[in-house]
């Protein structure tokens, strides 16, 4: 499937396509109007083939963001995502997983750090356990994640969260509670996506 993506490169406004596939949370393949909600500026997110893939906008107004209208405790969930070629310095894109609360939240984050054209693309994982965070861990891609869909992925038990990409464990984190490091293991979280000028 061609896809066009129109982009400034001045940073300002570009778009991204998301493939929805949460299959393995919800034993199917996910549709953006059955499993998800917009959680902010509806007009930046573009529904394609019946839900199925999601393109979100980042212009000089606003970005976007939406999330899964259920939460879960434990599980694996994946995402397919193209990001947009070119200078995308001064943007993030997010897939992750949210408890959802102020206080003490848990969070499990990919975030796609933008980047200059012909640098390397970095990922950066990060997991807020009991409403602390500060375990980021960066990776440089080893692919051109623009040039097509690659698929995300976090798989969170009582034992330990791993994050992959194309299938690839790029970090584990270990559930280390006996040594007193706190793991996210007592709220359900649910799933979401953002794109934002940083």
């Amino acid at each position: 499937m061609a896809i066009f993506y129109p982009f400034k490169n001045n940073g300002v406004f570009f778009m991204l396509l998301l493939w929805i596939v949460v299959s393995s949370v919800w034993g199917r393949p996910a549709t953006f109007n059955q499993d998800f909600h917009v959680t902010w500026s509806e007009p930046h997110i573009k529904q394609i083939d019946q839900g199925r893939t999601i393109q979100l906008t980042l212009d000089q107004g606003s970005g976007c963001g939406f999330a899964s209208k259920v939460k879960y405790l434990f599980g694996r969930v994946s995402m397919k995502i193209k990001l947009v070629p070119g200078d995308s310095a001064g943007t993030v894109t997010a897939f992750y997983m949210n408890s959802d609360t102020d206080s003490v939240r848990d969070e499990l984050d990919f975030e796609f750090l933008g980047n200059r054209t012909g640098q390397p693309y970095t990922v950066q994982t990060n997991i807020y356990a009991h409403g602390k965070g500060d375990r980021e861990q960066r990776v440089n891609l080893w692919f051109d994640p623009s040039a097509d869909f690659h698929t995300y992925s976090i798989l969170w038990n009582h034992h330990h969260i791993v994050f992959y990409v194309d299938e690839v464990p790029i970090r584990v984190y270990k559930n280390n509670e006996a040594k007193g490091i706190p793991y996210p293991k007592m709220q359900a979280m649910g799933v979401f996506s953002t794109l934002w000028g940083s």
